[in-house]
């Protein structure tokens, strides 16, 4: 399980084409620290798995990303260079400072508009059919792994506001108009309304 608190802006530093895989080569000195093979990392909110961590390589780790994850996430977009917002799991007992957060992405938006103020700047993000009934004003959701409270929610979109410690440690102070990123809603949101289908007799989803 991951908070949506982003640790360390980390950078792809190669990836390999495997055919129906690709493995990635990412630079995370802080979140590779004690990392170990089968140990699980987010990147920009999705949870990946450690391959290795190659003694060539100080402060590096791979990642292998099955097709299904290149083609529902944004993952498939990231090339050499591209940065990327990373976090270990929680550890038992550690602060929950954002909000559960399981690295499952539910799809990707669109940044559609930047309106920058003195002290912060609202981003309004395009929502995928299907995502909308999970967004509600002043609740949660993460965007490519940072946990948000969202301002505002509409059918199609929803704004979040970003303070300047988020723009400048996340890439999402890095994402221009038409960039993709990755989404995942509130998982109690999910639950209860598979539970409330269950009890009104309504087909879940």
């Amino acid at each position: 399980m991951f908070t949506g608190i982003v640790e360390e802006l980390g950078e792809v530093t190669a990836v390999e084409n495997l055919g129906d895989s690709s493995r990635f080569r990412l630079r995370g000195p802080l979140v590779t620290e004690g990392a170990r093979h089968g140990d699980s990392i987010a990147v920009n909110g999705v949870c990946l798995t450690v391959v290795e961590t190659p003694a060539e390589h100080a402060g590096e780790f791979t990642a292998d990303v099955m097709a299904e994850t290149l083609k529902r996430s944004s993952l498939g977009a990231l090339t050499t260079g591209s940065r990327v917002n990373l976090e270990r799991p929680t550890a038992v007992g550690g602060r929950l400072g954002g909000h559960i957060v399981q690295g499952h992405v539910d799809g990707t938006g669109t940044v559609a508009a930047r309106f920058p103020s003195e002290n912060w700047e609202i981003v309004k993000i395009s929502l995928p059919d299907g995502l909308a009934r999970y967004v509600v004003e002043k609740g949660s959701i993460t965007v490519d792994g940072v946990s948000l409270t969202v301002v505002d929610a509409a059918d199609d979109h929803f704004t979040v506001s970003l303070i300047p410690t988020t723009l400048a440690l996340t890439t999402l102070g890095l994402k221009q108009p038409g960039d993709p990123v990755n989404l995942e809603v509130d998982v109690i949101a999910k639950y209860v309304e598979r539970l409330l289908g269950n009890r009104t007799g309504e087909s879940p989803r």
